[in-house]
């Protein structure tokens, strides 16, 4: 079983290892082959790897208007597997030939992926370009169940789509936030040093937790956090990330009265103090992964109808574990204030987001995606071990 990705960010480790240790069960290798990490994700710096993965060469050939092509060097390694499970993505070169060899000795191919763009507005070749790639593949495994929706909608059979609900390891997050309850542990000492530290106010606090790049709105966060401080007293934004407009944020820490604190980098269970200490985190821009560990931290999102959120935006349900605001800056900052004015509908946002922990974790994720490789390669009667 090979599955090749553009890298691996620190977040899919976990994933990676359960799901190795799955399929071993089943007497099914695992092997992810990646290149390094693109550009604008090195500027994150979680790049990492893990067991069962191996970098390949990676040519890449820049086309206009910051697009480009990708060569990973990956068909002889594949050529050996019962699977191979590509990210649906029309710039990998590698697929075409994979695909095209396919209907003889090579392996099936796969696709892994949203199901339908969502970050960007794609133009209509685009569409048609992706649907068709799509629909060569012998399975696909979406991240969520829009995404399934939508990739049936155009024709790919329904019985051969596994959803596996994209998720991050939360299990060290959780632990390390239910400890930050109990006095005396050091995730509680951490907490009480934050609020001492930066004058935080219960009730007053928000968090921004995630990469600090164009997709973000960074601009938007900024502003909304100074507009929301003019209306209440003691409210404070702790901006925990790296990227890009890093700069932003710190030159906006930096001014005399400014609500924004930035706290750099912050991976794992190293969050658990910060969300002990926050009541809701904000997050105008993208929403992908943001909303488990808003679940997790219980700070639930504030965010926007903006049209370019990731899939699993469709996580969040408008009222009951977040709020989603028109696009609009007083709109947005309105919905802030009002909700940080309201403790008690705050707190049931926060049982809400403590209630839908349990629905998105690795373990699950693995296991769907495991249930479907499976079923994957015995329909092509590729898994030897089909049926023992």
């Amino acid at each position: 079983m090979t599955v090749v990705q553009p890298y691996v960010p620190s977040y899919r480790t976990s994933f990676f290892d359960q799901l190795h240790a799955r399929l071993a069960s089943e007497g099914v290798d695992l092997e992810v082959l990646h290149g390094p990490a693109p550009p604008q994700q090195a500027a994150r710096g979680d790049a990492a790897s893990c067991a069962s993965a191996s970098e390949v060469p990676v040519r890449r050939l820049s086309l206009p208007g910051g697009r480009s092509l990708l060569w990973r060097r990956v068909q002889h390694r594949a050529a050996s597997a019962d699977l191979v499970v590509l990210e649906q993505a029309l710039h990998n070169l590698e697929a075409y030939p994979l695909l095209l060899r396919s209907a003889g000795d090579f392996p099936r191919v796969a696709f892994w992926g949203h199901g339908r763009t969502y970050t960007k507005p794609p133009s209509r070749l685009e569409t048609v370009a992706k649907t068709a790639l799509t629909r060569l593949g012998s399975w696909f495994f979406a991240y969520t169940e829009g995404g399934a929706a939508h990739v049936a909608s155009r024709g790919f059979p329904r019985d051969r789509i596994t959803v596996v609900r994209n998720s991050v390891d939360t299990r060290e997050l959780m632990a390390a936030r239910a400890r930050a309850d109990l006095p005396g542990t050091a995730e509680f000492i951490e907490a009480t040093l934050l609020r001492s530290r930066y004058g935080l106010t219960e009730g007053r606090t928000a968090l921004y937790l995630g990469g600090l790049d164009a997709p973000k709105r960074i601009p938007f966060l900024l502003d909304c956090a100074d507009r929301v401080a003019a209306e209440v007293p003691g409210f404070r934004l702790l901006v925990a990330g790296n990227g890009a407009d890093r700069r932003l944020v710190d030159a906006a820490a930096s001014r005399p009265g400014s609500p924004v604190i930035a706290v750099g980098h912050t991976a794992g269970a190293g969050a658990a103090p910060l969300g002990a200490v926050s009541d809701l985190m904000l997050m105008p821009g993208r929403v992908g992964l943001c909303a488990v560990d808003s679940f997790v931290l219980r700070t639930p999102l504030v965010t926007t109808d903006w049209p370019w959120h990731a899939p699993e935006f469709e996580y969040l349900a408008d009222g009951r574990n977040a709020l989603v605001t028109p696009d609009d800056s007083g709109a947005y900052v309105g919905a802030v204030t009002a909700l940080l004015r309201d403790p008690a509908r705050l707190q049931a946002l926060r049982s809400a987001c403590h209630g839908d922990v349990p629905a998105y974790t690795t373990e699950g994720m693995a296991t769907r995606f495991c249930d479907g490789l499976l079923q994957a390669m015995e329909r092509d009667q590729r898994n030897p071990h089909a049926g023992t």
